[in-house]
């Protein structure tokens, strides 16, 4: 996304600034600022979980006051970039079919890792109550990333395929930060 950006500036909408929301909008943050150090990001919480109309509005907002990406958390960012002929980044779960041209990549959870983790200890006895968080990461089978290589440039689907295949050899470690994301850099 911050290769993608022309005028350095990412929109972020989300839901509500809870901590499972946080850590993935500041992950991709971060993620943004490796291939772009001058990006910035406008942030901004719906305090909803599903009000699409909100969203696409708020996102608006953010495309005139510069953004020319945006972070689809929640549902009705996504239309936004359509209307206005921008990209976006989808969030837990692969919204490309819907989106065409417009969804670069997708950051997709899989919660079986998490649930498999869980039976399989109920299964053999061995079940304890537990934080089970890390199931949700890469590296555990919890998560992984679609891109649409037609939108996005090839030296960035390398760079995105090396820092994926680091996530997994555990060579990178992803900072987990819960701490609710604020506009700036």
């Amino acid at each position: 996304a911050g290769a993608a950006s022309e005028s350095n500036v990412i929109g972020m909408i989300g839901g509500y600034a809870i901590p499972e929301v946080n850590r993935l909008m500041n992950a991709f943050m971060e993620g943004a600022k490796e291939t772009n150090s001058d990006v910035s990001f406008l942030v901004n919480f719906i305090d909803s979980w599903y009000d699409p109309a909100k969203a696409k509005e708020s996102s608006f907002a953010m495309m005139d006051a510069g953004a020319d990406v945006m972070y689809a958390e929640r549902f009705g960012v996504s239309d936004a970039a359509v209307e206005r002929g921008m990209k976006a980044i989808g969030n837990v779960i692969d919204t490309s079919a819907d989106y065409p041209n417009t969804i670069l990549a997708s950051a997709i959870w899989h919660m079986e890792a998490t649930v498999d983790t869980a039976i399989k200890g109920v299964s053999s006895g061995t079940y304890v109550a537990d934080d089970y968080g890390q199931y949700s990461f890469m590296a555990h089978g919890g998560g992984s990333l679609v891109l649409d290589e037609a939108l996005v440039p090839a030296d960035i689907v390398s760079l995105v395929k090396a820092k994926e295949a680091a996530i997994m050899d555990g060579s990178y470690t992803v900072v987990i930060n819960d701490d609710a994301p604020v506009s700036g850099k």
